[in-house]
């Protein structure tokens, strides 16, 4: 009656060397910076929440426009970032988490920019590819460090080593140099060496900006370490416990309250997440300087109506949304991110754009604009035509958002993950635990907190999104298969023991034994099985060994 799939590894598609690309279009191409910041909740910028200061990203959405339904198909660092600079989903490109992700076969978006003439630079955070901070292939620059990277020099360094002099290094094109200051403004600096000093002024230039803030823990520069000490920020009201919040959600929201990406116990500390937003939104403010400073340098320099900004991120950011932090999950406080497009004479200043537009449409985005071909490898769409206002939102039909998230074993609390959303009916399934699925009409219910999976009224929808996710996940080969990597440890299974329990198990999963539809739960959602339970009746009676099927008519109770 059932069948257990073997887990596979898709093998990576990709070539590793890129296809041709067309020339520029006619005319000046148009120079592009993109500026990358770490898990920034979607309404984490001044003009969207009136008690954050950020008034050069904030002159970006006054002088273009704001799309507020930017998402990104898998909400983790590396799987994100891998989206972003291939043009694939992480089932193709198989950078699935964290922890050993192999670049072997990919092949990076500005490998196609330098076809087409632009010089590229990379500055900042890499954190894929084994942890290495090597120059990749596809740009001029680089300018990167390990991993995660430090806000100060001999920050996260062991205190012997402090003692002993040593410091964090930034890879320079090759070289290790020591990072000499607070890492958002030192970022910032080679940026601008690069545009004023290094770069073929004749040339095209691709600049990816990509910042180390506000990702944990954020420490905000001297300048802004008490700059919102006298304010409070809000929680969203699904962060507090009370049986309305947790109605209707699985068992592994709760179960996460009380662990490392819960509100309870988040980074297993005692600190308020409203203490941290104070250093999370003053680090913030280190990043809108710099984008100051870029926009003083293309004044300066007559660029504004040469080149096209674009600010986001990588992730979203729960700041206690369902009593969980941080990302991962498929909900919108995790899914969502800011994002601002400033291209003077080009973007329409001052519009909010309701478009739909995916990490995953970045390359083909950018490749348009600077008029190279995209590859074959990629699965985006080029969003110009709705950037630039050539396509209206109502006319722009980007294919159904799918999302997925595969169970990390360093952070174990998070079950893998699998949503769609279509029509503003989102869809979400967990794969390999013992749980609920969910099914939320986003139009009526934004913040989440009303599960139909069970409502008849939507049982067509639920139906159709279930089909459509499972062909959606198929990767490149056509295959349905579920990546892991290699475990070496426990991983963050730490519970404050004064804390939260454990979610009971859902009241309508509480039966009686001996039931004749005890099968019907594993039949295929339809019409006809809904219409047996409203009458009260087993769709496919079952009886226990020893038992008459139908005995009774095939007038079993249904669930309640």
């Amino acid at each position: 009656m059932a069948a257990t799939a073997a887990l596979v590894l898709a093998p990576a598609c990709a070539s590793a060397k890129p296809a041709a690309a067309t020339p520029a279009a006619p005319g000046k191409p148009r120079n592009i910076i993109f500026i990358l910041v770490d898990d920034l909740r979607y309404d984490g910028l001044g003009f969207l929440q009136s008690q954050v200061r950020t008034p050069n990203i904030d002159r970006l959405a006054r002088e273009g426009s704001y799309f507020p339904n930017t998402l990104v198909t898998s909400s983790l660092c590396s799987p994100s970032r891998a989206t972003i600079l291939t043009g694939q989903t992480a089932r193709n490109h198989q950078v699935v988490d964290n922890t050993n992700s192999s670049e072997e076969g990919l092949t990076f978006f500005p490998s196609y920019l330098q076809q087409a003439g632009y010089q590229t630079a990379f500055v900042g955070k890499w954190h894929m590819g084994n942890d290495t901070d090597a120059p990749r292939a596809g740009f001029d620059k680089w300018v990167s460090f390990q991993g995660q990277g430090s806000y100060w020099p001999a920050g996260d360094l062991p205190p012997a080593a402090v003692r002993a002099g040593a410091v964090n290094k930034l890879n320079v094109d090759g070289k290790h140099v020591p990072q000499k200051g607070y890492i958002t403004d030192e970022l910032g600096g080679y940026a601008l060496d690069w545009l004023k000093k290094e770069r073929d002024p004749k040339k095209p230039f691709f600049l990816y900006l990509s910042h180390k803030a506000v990702h944990s823990d954020p420490m905000p520069p001297p300048r802004y370490a008490h700059q919102y000490d006298k304010v409070n920020f809000a929680l969203p009201a699904s962060a507090a416990n009370t049986p309305e919040n947790y109605k209707g959600k699985p068992m592994w929201v709760y179960n996460q309250r009380n662990t490392w990406h819960g509100i309870d116990f988040f980074y297993n500390s005692d600190m308020k997440m409203t203490e941290y937003l104070r250093s999370y939104y003053a680090t913030l403010s280190a990043v809108d300087d710099g984008v100051g400073e870029i926009l003083a340098y293309l004044r300066a320099n007559k660029l504004e109506k040469d080149t096209m900004i674009v600010f986001t991120s990588d992730n979203g950011f729960l700041i206690g949304d369902h009593g969980l932090i941080d990302k991962r999950n498929a909900y919108e406080g995790s899914v969502r991110v800011p994002m601002v497009v400033w291209a003077p004479g080009l973007v329409p200043a001052g519009k909010t754009n309701a478009g739909r537009i995916r990490n995953l449409d970045f390359a083909p985005t950018f490749l348009d604009l600077a008029g190279a071909a995209a590859p074959p490898q990629f699965e985006g769409l080029s969003a110009l035509p709705l950037m630039t206002g050539g396509m209206s939102a109502e006319k722009w039909s980007p294919p159904d958002f799918i999302y997925e998230y595969y169970w990390d074993w360093q952070f174990p609390m998070t079950p893998g993950t699998f949503a769609i959303e279509r029509n503003r009916i989102k869809y979400i399934q967990y794969y390999g635990v013992y749980d609920t699925e969910e099914l939320y009409d986003l139009s009526k219910d934004p913040g989440e907190m009303h599960n139909l999976i069970d409502d008849p009224a939507y049982l067509d929808r639920k139906v159709a999104l279930r089909a459509a996710l499972y062909k959606g996940l198929a990767n490149r080969a056509g295959d349905h298969a579920i990546p892991f990597t290699a475990r070496y440890a426990r991983g963050s299974v730490r519970r404050n023991r004064d804390g939260t329990g454990s979610a009971p198990f859902p009241d309508a999963w509480q039966v009686e034994p001996n039931r004749l539809d005890r099968l019907d739960d594993i039949i295929p959602d339809n019409p006809m099985k809904e219409k047996a339970h409203k009458e009260g009746r087993a769709f496919l009676p079952y009886p226990v060994m020893g038992g008459t099927r139908g005995e009774d008519g095939g007038k079993g109770k249904p669930d309640k």
